[in-house]
Formats: C-alpha cells, structure tokens, sequence
C-alpha cells in the first residue's frame, strides 16, 4: 500500500503552522480565556508571550478527556520558582475547568529558543507547532522549517537520554495517577519518535498520531506492532505498567539504535 501524499507544508515546502485559536472547540473557550488573564499576572513583566499547543488548538480535543498544552516564554531564565508558579496555576485552572484532565505549562528563556541549534528544536517547536495565544509572537525571528534529517535529529534524537529516565520512573512511580500520565507521555514520544524517523523519507509532517503510526508501521511493517501498542498507550493510557515494560524493553531500545543509525543523535548548544 502506498503512503498518503505529504501534508502540513506550505506552498514554498516548508512546515506549516498547526492549531489556531478559532479552532479551538466552545468548551474550553472559558478556559483559555482564564489562561490568557493569569499568565500575565503570575509571571508580570518578564513574560513575553504565551502559546497553546496540542489537540486544543488543533481543534481535535475532547472535552473532560483532553489535557491543557501551554507554552510560556519569558524574558529571563525561569527559576524553580517560576516551575512552582506554572505548576500552582495549572493545579488551579485543572480544578476550576473540568472540561480538562490535567496539562502543562512549560516555560523556557526567549533567548535560548534564538540560538541556531536550539531553534532546530525549540524554535521549531514555536515556529510550528505553537498556537500564540498573548504577547508577541517569537516566530517571526525564527527561520523557515523543513522536513529533513537536521530537524528528525534536533526533536528526537535523544532517546537515549531520555530511556534511563523514563525506566528510573516507572520504577518509582506507584499511584495510579503517576503511571496513567507517565504511560501517556511515553506512548506519545515514541509515536513521535518513530514518525520523525521516516519523517525526512515521507517529506511531510502531521501530528496526528494515527497518521505518524501509519507512517511508521508503512517504512518498518516489522515493528508494527508495538507501534500500536505506543499508540494505544498514548491514546488510551492506563496504571498497567506491563505495556510500559513492553515498549521500553522491546521498541524504545530499537528506535534508539535505528534513529541514531539513521539521522544521529542531538547535539546541544
């Protein structure tokens, strides 16, 4: 069977821009206003702009299901400090919006997002895949993206950073609350993961995580399997932590070795 044509790219080939704030469904309009009012109270001055990202602004999100993906980029380091106050806000908003179940803010420094290597990830991640929601937006300093091995390497070529941690807790996390939202996160990255691995091959980019399955099990039928598995766990994410012990053992040690083989590993500033 042959692959789909190459979607999210603009008419000149590079990456487009997902998500917009008129896509974002009526009930979890009260919320991202709530956002939008107290991020700038929280962080003052010092914050420059904020973003959604994820199913939300995408317009694919499920209400009481779907969780709250922000992005707040500040003038500044963030300290633990700061860590503490996106954290407090977001059990907050959590509590106060039931049309959410739990979410992130993430913070990060304007200037890092600037420099050349870091723009291959976190600037892309801006550029691409953030939706603004206040401030300015730092995407128009940031280059066009493409599809290539560079982009492939500088998202997800760390894996093999990121296995010890992810093994370290799943040993330590017990509540059934730890382990559902640890599955969801490893079950999203190493979909992730291994669709940016054929991502240069195929020329495109989605994040729809059917799709980048689809793409994956099409260039490597022989790990399909336990693709579907990582989609099952990102989709459908429970405290079982027998699926965990599968993917961890089994494809995340693959993917490591083929990513590397394939596009190498990051490279940080």
């Amino acid at each position: 069977m042959s692959t789909p044509p190459p979607t999210g790219l603009n008419p000149d080939g590079t990456i487009a821009r997902e998500g917009s704030i008129t896509h974002v469904p009526p009930a979890f309009a009260p919320l991202i206003q709530a956002l939008r009012t107290h991020l700038p109270h929280t962080f003052g001055p010092r914050l420059h702009s904020a973003y959604l990202y994820g199913s939300i602004p995408r317009g694919t999100a499920t209400p009481t299901v779907s969780d709250l993906d922000a992005l707040a980029l500040l003038r500044t380091p963030p300290t633990h400090e700061d860590h503490a106050q996106a954290t407090t806000l977001m059990t907050e908003l959590n509590a106060a919006f039931p049309a959410i179940d739990g979410g992130d803010i993430l913070l990060e420094h304007t200037d890092q997002l600037l420099r050349p290597l870091t723009a291959q990830d976190g600037g892309f991640f801006v550029a691409c895949l953030c939706t603004p929601l206040t401030g300015p937006d730092l995407a128009t300093h940031l280059p066009g993206y493409r599809p290539t091995t560079l982009l492939a390497r500088q998202t997800n070529g760390d894996l093999h950073r990121v296995l010890p941690r992810w093994h370290h807790a799943l040993d330590r996390d017990r509540t059934d609350t730890d382990l559902t939202g640890l599955a969801r996160r490893i079950g999203r990255r190493l979909v992730r993961t291994g669709f940016t691995l054929t991502m240069p091959t195929w020329g495109g980019w989605t994040s729809d995580l059917r799709l980048a399955t689809d793409l994956f099990t099409h260039y490597h039928p022989e790990q399909a399997d336990l693709m579907h598995l990582a989609l099952r766990t990102a989709t459908h994410p429970s405290p079982d932590p027998a699926p965990l012990h599968h993917l961890l053992n089994d494809l995340a040690p693959w993917l490591e070795t083929t990513y590397t083989a394939t596009h190498g590993r990051k490279t940080t500033p």
